[in-house]
């Protein structure tokens, strides 16, 4: 049987591949059932796991929500079972980036949501169209969307379920980055090896500083941050030795 999310570990780098590209990477309760054991399985391999990436197979990133699987009934393992893995997947100590090309609709952009950074190709096309079936969100698209873009625009989405494409989706600032399709793998590489290159330690600090205080007022903030600070890296010695070592051979 076909595994329904790949995983390649390379330099630090676990990417998870939704793998479904006969139907267009759609959700269903198998394909999270994967995606929480490879989650669950990095969030005990911080030492060697540096950054996650979560992209799809095939033309797609995902097309959603299965809704064969809606119509038949899903038995999930346990309740809120699917908004328990995007929050696993979010809350996973590394930087997650969400990688997006083609279709990203309703259940697939709470999916991506999930993810620290956003970046799509131009051909990437998103919308949230819960309104379309007579459904609601219930994997955090009411929490996540706003905060990403904003309360009116999240409005917009929701009550257009109108699709957007990727520059659009980085002008909004639901992307991060959006790149020309035949670039976007390349591109993602080199912002991976970007990101892999600063201190672990340091993501992970920053990370969770970003995820504790999200909401808190700025003085709440400011305290925590003093309070609860991770401190310094065990890398910190090499780094900053590092570049003095770099400094003085260009002196």
């Amino acid at each position: 049987m076909t595994a329904l999310v790949l995983r390649e570990d390379r330099d630090g780098c676990a990417t998870l591949t939704l793998n479904r590209p006969d139907k267009l990477n759609a959700l269903n309760v198998e394909l999270f059932e994967a995606l929480e054991r490879h989650v669950d399985a990095i969030a005990g391999q911080t030492g060697e796991v540096g950054l996650v990436i979560v992209r799809g197979a095939g033309r797609c990133f995902s097309a959603g929500h299965d809704l064969n699987d809606i119509a038949a009934g899903e038995k999930p393992p346990r309740p809120h079972f699917q908004a328990s893995v995007i929050e696993k997947l979010a809350s996973l100590p590394p930087p997650v980036i969400t990688a997006v090309h083609g279709h990203c609709y309703t259940g697939a952009l709470e999916l991506a949501l999930a993810g620290d950074l956003i970046v799509c190709a131009e051909g990437a096309r998103f919308a949230d169209t819960h309104a379309r079936w007579a459904l609601t969100p219930v994997w955090g698209m009411s929490q996540r969307l706003p905060r990403r873009v904003g309360l009116p625009k999240a409005r917009e989405m929701m009550f257009t379920a109108r699709t957007y494409g990727g520059r659009e989706a980085e002008a909004m600032g639901l992307a991060n980055i959006c790149w020309p399709d035949a670039d976007f793998d390349r591109e993602l590489e080199a912002l991976a090896r970007t990101i892999l290159a600063n201190s672990w330690f340091s993501h992970r600090a920053n990370k969770a500083l970003l995820n504790e205080t999200d909401g808190l007022p700025l003085a709440a903030g400011l305290s925590y941050e003093i309070a609860r600070s991770r401190g310094v890296g065990p890398d910190m010695a090499a780094r900053i030795a590092a570049f003095q070592n770099k400094t003085a051979k260009v002196s």
